[in-house]
């Protein structure tokens, strides 16, 4: 793994822990799942039009087609639908670290599932990841913590774990950009059903509100996607993943120097221990050279 590579790993861990950040900032002024719906239109029609000059076309596989749905409600819709709408009474940090999770239930349920060999290397990362959150909510529950908020980032997650098993090898047929844009749109059109049917339309117009809508849009949305499928095209996905290890760490860090929240020292360690344990797990899935 050269210096590049590296740099794109560090730049992908980056955005995407950055994305509850600013997601916190965008539900203090709007109401999430509009908001979010929006996002998802913008950023679609822009990756379909970055497809279509690319040369990509609309024909897409009967895998990638099944894929490109299910990803689109499950992640878009379901997960970070959820996750907007929890941010609402939790903190940033806390919804980054449910989140950050997904690498370990993507290994449990690729174990359950699909009976994939799981390495005493990532039974003991999957043990550390249990630790770890058991820390992290141990000391958070005497601080009034919202029961409901956790709950919608539990069932999101688990929501992220399907649509990441969902779309094994749905990049091989090639129109990755127009599978990007299509699943974004999806999303889009499955958020605005439950938006106009349970929200009010209220917008606080803010300097804060328009930076975090448009940085959300630009660069977890679509910078952090072409970086991602940059990355694991040069090293591959099992390598690739590994930077997953710093998500708990950069999304706590983040949501700490923007947002003021607080960290404690059970918070550190717990997170320590996820990342450690998200290490461990990916590590057992790269064979030795």
């Amino acid at each position: 793994m050269n210096a590049g590579a590296i740099g794109l790993g560090l730049a992908f861990a980056l955005m995407w822990s950055s994305a509850f950040t600013s997601a916190r900032v965008i539900v203090e002024y709007a109401p999430p799942m509009a908001s979010l719906s929006l996002r998802f239109l913008i950023s679609g029609l822009i990756g379909v039009g970055l497809a279509l000059a690319l040369g990509q076309s609309f024909r897409l596989s009967r895998a990638q087609w099944k894929a490109t749905v299910i990803f689109g409600v499950c992640q878009n819709a379901l997960y970070l639908g959820l996750y907007f709408v929890a941010m609402q009474t939790i903190e940033a940090s806390l919804a980054s670290i449910f989140a950050s999770t997904m690498p370990l239930m993507v290994a449990l349920a690729g174990w359950a599932i699909f009976r994939d060999r799981l390495p005493r290397l990532a039974v003991a990362g999957l043990v550390l990841g249990i630790i770890g959150v058991v820390l992290i909510m141990g000391a958070r529950v005497g601080t009034g913590v919202d029961p409901f908020g956790v709950t919608l980032c539990i069932i999101g997650a688990v929501a992220l774990t399907v649509a990441t098993l969902s779309v094994r090898g749905a990049s091989s047929g090639g129109n990755v950009m127009m599978i990007v844009g299509l699943q974004m749109l999806v999303g889009s059109a499955c958020l605005a059903v439950p938006a106009a049917m349970l929200e009010t339309i209220e917008v606080t117009l803010s300097w804060q509100l328009v930076v975090a809508f448009v940085y959300t849009t630009l660069v977890p949305g679509l910078a952090a996607t072409w970086v991602w499928f940059t990355l694991v095209n040069r090293i591959g996905a099992v390598k690739a993943a590994t930077f997953h290890f710093l998500n708990p760490f950069f999304g706590v860090a983040i949501a700490a120097a923007l947002l003021g929240e607080r960290l404690g020292m059970l918070d550190v360690i717990g997170v320590a221990v996820i990342a450690a344990g998200i290490l461990a797990v990916q590590l057992s899935k790269q064979k030795p050279t």
